[in-house]
């Protein structure tokens, strides 16, 4: 057997030479390309300007979206300071007091802070890495559509006084026990949410590592970018054992399988683990996009390059590893071990080393430049006031005695916004007043801007500074009022009054945003004078992104490549047309951007809507435990995307090559690690496989924690059924491989048997799967709980890999899948690489740990 001729690669000159770059491209040639372009990337109008997936627009959608959620979590915050102000006020009773704190730190977190750096990294990104869009644009639409649907779903139920109230980290046995539907909407609501940042995770990473420029090393690129993927990272691996706990709290809630309930052999410290391994990082993910924009915009107001480059990735890098090893000093009360506190004291102090070299770069930077003291940089200046405020209490919160005398008093609250609002609400303000230019072509005003800076900021720090003294005092979180002879009372007043100029400050910030601007004018292409590729962007403004893809060789291109501004408007670079008029950007290989193919871009489509629709009710349905709607969502859901997928991705190109310009031909097909969707497949499993291993960490959590785990007399898997199951999971991925292996060789007819065989096997591993647990009764102690979730968790995810088979064997005999084009096959291989380990880890663990344990 012989494999099939393998993808043509790139041909042509690369890097390009001057020569071929100073060589003008004529006039008729300009117009002719930049109406083809135009025509492809335009963006749908009047009612079907909802279909739109271009990043300009999603991106907009998403953080007005955000904002929006953010203003409703601040009305709350001033509804519930109102309640404060003084001892025994009635103006809220307990109940609603409960809802509107849960409610807020939900939105805040989860409606706002984790989405708001997902949507400016949609819409900037791009930019910053000249790239035409993102690499997924209906992924992105979807993933908006989604936080749309779950955010209005979260925040609506306080309208039907149904909303959550035990705090937004839900801790058992108050969520668990709670009555009504609260647990329940913040714990399928925000699951759904979580689908749309994981999403979004998955695009920006891909995007950071393949759509960058022809030149642009992986040295050289934004720091935004580094950022993005540090972040994206983060939320990867932080976001997936928030929604292993979810899995089985809901399985709690829905089913009373006792794994928070210590009456059946429960541990309530579960939750805790998993959520603050998600909950720390989660400060982080916050944090660092915010500390990216102020490495865009010292830089600027320097007006010279960034000091310590190489220093501040590395510390970004260095501050993602050790946020997750802090999550424990949220729970230095619960009775851990001295050296567990010991430990976890000593990486929550080391935390503020890479996390001060990167303030110190910015520092450094602007002593050596020659800066001009801008409305962003004053943002900047305020948030590095607040957030080393609020770094230093969190060092005090680091020291174990401290933290136990503070724990869950006002002086938590104090250090929380100190650490929020510098390092994330006055650097996306800086960042909204310097991109605005980039985003609306208009700029803000700066009479406006200082008194909304100087509002917000006195505001801010009345509010929140005398709470440190407050908690000192004794006063506790989340009590709905208080006694007058506590002596809380002028000190709260005085938070309360602070928390409207806060809001008075907002007010004028968004009067300027939202107030129409027509009369300002046409404004300067690049009014801050930057150097990075943001700027090169179109005054009017046009859809395409950038008129042609640029060749980049220098960390500030538009300070260091003369007449590159020139050059890509009259199309001399990559990419100047579209003869086809179909939507098209570069992809390059992941260290040194070199270019590897042309990626068909998807354009607007209903089908995003109607999958993030039926998506939502698939989550929605189960919060009133009506089940039967929600499969049919979930099939229709699956339906919308095995369409989208079917149509748009991964088809057979008519022409192999597509001249890019400059002399460079390259393919417009590729497969396996060459193609995004293969990374898109890589990235979205290792967040999977971190999902997976926080189930297996609570099955050793019981282990080690619990003396009744299992309970005298408990029953076991069958082990026999355990062994076909696992037997037949490897044969579906075997046999998934040899299709592969096949279809390379152009024996169809075997590769298509073994994709006829392939899902029978993986359908008798979940047979025998269940099987093999059958008889243990959930309900009765959390040792037979937890081995029905294992083995729910490995038969949906079995169930997935069947329909990817499916799909295979659909699309060879269909001709979307052929021996030369294979990503489709590749990208699903990959998947059952994943799945492997999963099977024979579950097995192991139901057919081999009751040996250990006995």
């Amino acid at each position: 057997m012989t494999k099939t001729a393998s993808l043509p690669v790139a041909e042509g000159p690369y890097p390009p030479s001057e020569e071929a770059l100073s060589k003008p491209v004529s006039e008729a040639e300009q117009q002719r390309g930049a109406a083809e372009v135009r025509a492809a990337w335009k963006t749908p109008q009047g009612w079907r300007y909802v279909t739109a997936v271009n990043n300009s627009e999603v991106g907009k959608w998403y953080a007005l979206t955000a904002l929006a959620f953010m203003l409703i979590a601040g009305v709350l915050a001033l509804l519930m300071r109102v309640q404060l102000a003084f001892p025994d006020m009635t103006f809220l009773d307990a109940d609603r007091f409960n809802q509107f704190f849960t409610m807020h730190g939900s939105a805040m977190m989860f409606l706002f802070a984790v989405p708001m750096f997902e949507a400016i990294s949609i819409l900037l990104l791009p930019a910053f890495l000249g790239a035409r869009d993102m690499p997924f644009p209906r992924l992105s639409a979807y993933g908006y559509w989604c936080f749309l649907i779950g955010g209005c779903f979260v925040l609506g139920s306080l309208l039907f006084d149904s909303g959550p109230k035990a705090g937004w980290f839900m801790y058992p046995p108050l969520a668990t026990k709670e009555e009504g539907i609260g647990p329940d909407v913040w714990l399928l609501g925000l699951s759904f949410i979580e689908v749309a940042s994981i999403a979004a995770a998955v695009e920006l990473i891909v995007g950071a590592l393949k759509c960058r420029p022809p030149g642009m090393r992986v040295n050289i690129m934004p720091l935004y970018a580094w950022y993005v993927l540090v972040v994206g990272g983060m939320i990867l691996f932080a976001f997936p054992p928030l929604i292993a706990g979810d899995f089985l709290f809901e399985l709690e809630r829905s089913f009373d399988w006792p794994f928070f309930d210590p009456t059946r052999g429960g541990d309530p410290i579960l939750w805790q683990h998993l959520f603050w391994i998600f909950g720390h990082p989660e400060v982080y993910i916050v944090f660092l996009p915010s500390i990216a924009i102020a490495a865009m915009i010292v830089p600027t107001v320097a007006q010279r390059p960034i000091v310590g480059y190489s220093w501040i990735v590395l510390s970004a890098v260095g501050t993602g590893f050790l946020s997750f090893g802090l999550w424990v000093h949220h729970m230095f009360t619960t009775g851990l071990p001295q050296i567990s506190l010991g430990f976890f004291s000593a990486a929550s102090e080391a935390v503020v080393i890479p996390t001060g070299i990167q303030i110190f770069a910015f520092v450094a930077t602007l002593m050596v430049g020659r800066v001009k003291l801008t409305l962003p940089m004053l943002w900047i200046a305020g948030a590095l006031a607040i957030f080393v405020a609020g770094g230093l209490t969190g060092v005090m919160l680091a020291i174990v005695p401290f933290n136990w005398q503070v724990h869950d008093t006002y002086f938590i609250v104090a250090h929380l916004h100190y650490t929020l609002f510098g390092g994330m609400v006055f650097p996306v303000i800086a960042g909204v007043y310097y991109f605005y230019p980039f985003m609306a072509k208009k700029l803000l005003s700066e009479r406006l801007g200082l008194w909304a800076f100087w509002l917000i900021f006195s505001g801010f720090n009345i509010t929140f500074l005398p709470m440190h003294l407050t908690g000192l005092m004794g006063m506790p979180r989340r009590v709905f009022t208080y006694p007058e002879s506590s002596g809380w009372g002028w000190l709260n007043l005085i938070s309360t009054l602070g928390a409207f100029i806060i809001a008075a400050g907002f007010a004028v910030f968004l009067y300027d945003l939202l107030r129409p601007k027509k009369a300002q004018g046409q404004i300067p292409r690049n009014p801050w004078g930057a150097g990075t590729l943001e700027f090169s962007h179109e005054v009017p403004e046009e859809a395409w992104g950038v008129r042609s893809v640029p060749h980049i060789t220098s960390r500030y291109p538009l300070w260091d490549q003369p007449q590159l501004v020139e050059r890509m408007d009259a199309g001399r670079y990559y990419l100047p047309d579209a003869p086809e008029h179909q939507r098209e950007t570069i992809v390059t290989s992941v260290i040194d951007a070199k270019p590897v193919h042309v990626q068909r871009v998807t354009g607007p489509a209903w089908i995003t809507i109607l999958a993030a629709i039926f998506t939502g009710g698939a989550f929605i349905f189960p919060t009133f435990h009506i089940y039967t709607p929600a499969i049919i969502c979930g099939a229709f859901a699956i339906v919308c995307i095995m369409y989208w997928l079917w149509t748009t991705t991964a088809r057979p190109p008519k022409e192999e090559m597509r001249d890019a310009g400059l002399g460079l031909r390259l393919p417009t097909y590729a497969s396996g690690p060459d193609s995004v969707g293969w990374w898109a497949m890589w990235i979205t499993m290792l967040g999977d496989a971190t999902a997976f291993a926080s189930v297996v960490f609570g099955f050793f959590f019981y282990w080690t924690a619990r003396s009744d785990f299992p309970p005298d007399g408990a029953m076991h898997p069958l082990g026999h059924w355990v062994a076909v199951a696992a037997l037949t999971g490897v044969t579906a991925w075997a046999l998934t491989l040899a299709a592969r292996e096949a279809n390379i060789r152009g024996r169809l007819g075997l590769a298509r048997a073994a994709l006829v065989l392939a899902p029978l096997a993986a359908a008798v591993a979940c047979v025998a799967a269940w099987v093999a647990v059958r008889d243990l009764d959930p309900t009765s102690h959390v040792y037979p709980a937890i081995l029905w979730a294992l083995m729910v968790w490995l038969v949906v995810h079995l169930s997935v890999g069947v329909l990817m088979q499916g799909y295979c064997l659909a699309a060879s005999v269909f001709g979307k899948l052929t021996p030369r084009y294979d990503a489709d096959l590749r990208n699903v291989t990959l998947y059952w690489h994943f799945m492997a380990v999963k099977v024979m880890v579950t097995a192991a663990i139901l057919g081999l740990a009751p040996g250990w344990l006995s």
